[in-house]
């Protein structure tokens, strides 16, 4: 059974931070959110509005549809 939308948009923002050597609290400080809003949104707790969809994707260095693209 294929990922949902969210489950492969929470594994991608974890992988994207994860390559460039982002922390949680690093990403965070970079986007200006708290580390505990961050760390929700990569357990699936909160679902982010799409404007900071884009903020994480510009401090990660991706455009936002890569956030949500099945990695191969």
């Amino acid at each position: 059974m294929a990922n949902s939308t969210s489950e492969i948009f929470r594994n991608n923002l974890k992988f994207y931070r994860n390559k460039q050597g982002y922390t949680q609290e690093k990403l965070s400080e970079i986007c200006d959110i708290s580390t505990d809003y961050l760390s929700q949104i990569e357990r699936g707790k909160r679902t982010p509005s799409f404007k900071r969809m884009e903020l994480l994707a510009k401090a990660l260095n991706i455009e936002v549809y890569k956030l949500f693209m099945p990695l191969q």
